[in-house]
C-alpha cells in the first residue's frame, strides 16, 4: 500500500502565493486608456442610435467658419457700380469693421444694426435708404419667407451679426443684379 502523507506535511512543502507587485504608471495608464476607449465607443453607438430618429438640418458653414477681422488691415471692397449696391456693400463692410448690435440703430460702443448702418452710408439721401432696405427686405423674404415684417425685426431676431451680415451681402449682389 503506498504511503500517504498528513495534510498538515503537503501544505508546508508548497510555497506560500506570491504578493501581486504594483503596477508601473504606464500599465496603469494602458489600462485606464482601454477602459475609456470603450466607454466612449459604448457612449458613441448610444447616441447614435438615440439620434437616428432626428431630423437634421444642414449646417450653412458661413454660420460656424469665421476669422477674425482687424479693421485696418481689411481693405473696403472694390464698390458696386450702381448706387443702391454700393451703399449695400459699404453698410456690410461698416457691420464687419465697425460691429453690429441688436435693438438701437446704433449702441453706445459705435456698433450699428442693419438699418443704421445703411442710414449712415446713405449719407442723409433718404430716396437711396429706401431702396436699399426694401431690396434689404426682399434678400431677407427670398431666404427666409414672407414671415418677416421688417429689417429691424430680422436684425432684432438674431444673437449674432453673421446671419445679418451675410443677408446685406447679398441684398449687394441683388441690388447690382437689378441694376439699383
Amino acid at each position: 500500500m503506498p504511503q500517504t502523507r498528513p495534510a498538515t506535511e503537503q501544505a508546508a512543502t508548497t510555497a506560500p502565493p506570491t504578493p501581486p507587485t504594483a503596477l508601473s504608471l504606464d500599465e496603469r495608464m494602458m489600462f485606464v486608456n482601454a477602459a475609456m476607449s470603450m466607454r466612449l465607443d459604448e457612449a458613441k453607438v448610444a447616441y447614435e442610435v438615440n439620434t437616428a430618429h432626428i431630423d437634421t438640418e444642414p449646417v450653412d458653414l458661413g454660420d460656424v467658419v469665421t476669422v477674425p477681422l482687424t479693421p485696418t488691415l481689411q481693405p473696403p471692397p472694390t464698390p458696386y457700380p450702381t448706387p443702391v449696391a454700393a451703399l449695400l456693400q459699404r453698410a456690410h463692410h461698416r457691420l464687419l469693421t465697425g460691429g453690429w448690435c441688436t435693438g438701437a440703430l446704433v449702441d453706445e460702443d459705435g456698433a450699428h444694426c442693419m438699418l443704421g448702418a445703411i442710414r449712415i452710408e446713405a449719407r442723409s439721401d433718404s430716396g437711396l435708404e429706401a431702396d436699399a432696405a426694401a431690396v434689404v427686405l426682399d434678400a431677407i423674404r427670398r431666404k427666409f419667407g414672407d414671415g418677416v415684417d421688417s429689417v429691424p425685426s430680422f436684425n432684432d431676431a438674431h444673437r449674432s451679426g453673421r446671419v445679418p451680415m451675410r443677408i446685406l451681402d447679398q441684398a449687394a449682389d441683388l441690388a447690382n443684379a437689378r441694376g439699383l
